[in-house]
């Protein structure tokens, strides 16, 4: 009888384990994919094309930017501040992230990291800008869409 056991138990945390890594394994995927949309909607930003940065983000995603003292609502809104920053004369140089890390609870996922980056306005002079965000993704049809995100300034003195 207990070597029945045993195996069972064997059988158990093997099961268990395997489960485990494949949690992790899907984790980690999550995180990449989450990150790469997001570096994407950097690049399309950079290119001024809006259509292509706000690809996977839904219809009613929410914002807080630190420009704007009230909330985005809706993917419309957003793609009128976008197009606005586009047309102006400045370019974006550079978009980063540091210390980024991604918590996947089933079909959401949550991105936080620190944002540096510059812009250079037509005059060539760089700005600098730095913040501390966060995203949350939603995973629905087997594709994630950005559903809010909050980006706070840094302030320093």
């Amino acid at each position: 009888m207990s070597r029945w056991v045993t195996s069972g138990l064997g059988i158990g945390i093997g099961a268990v384990l395997t489960m485990t890594v494949a949690m992790q394994q899907a984790r980690g995927v999550t995180a990449e994919t989450v990150i790469a949309l997001t570096k994407a909607e950097w690049a399309a930003s950079m290119q001024k094309n809006t259509a292509r940065a706000l690809e996977n983000v839904a219809d009613d995603c929410t914002l807080w930017l630190p420009e704007f003292p009230n909330r985005i609502n809706g993917k419309d809104q957003l793609y009128a501040v976008n197009e606005a920053h586009s047309s102006g004369s400045g370019e974006w140089i550079l978009a980063q992230m540091a210390n980024e890390h991604v918590q996947v609870y089933g079909n959401v996922a949550i991105l936080s990291y620190n944002f540096f980056g510059a812009t250079r306005a037509k005059d060539g002079k760089v700005e600098n800008i730095t913040a501390k965000s966060s995203r949350v993704y939603v995973k629905k049809n087997n594709e994630w869409w950005l559903v809010h995100a909050n980006f706070a300034p840094v302030i320093t003195d």
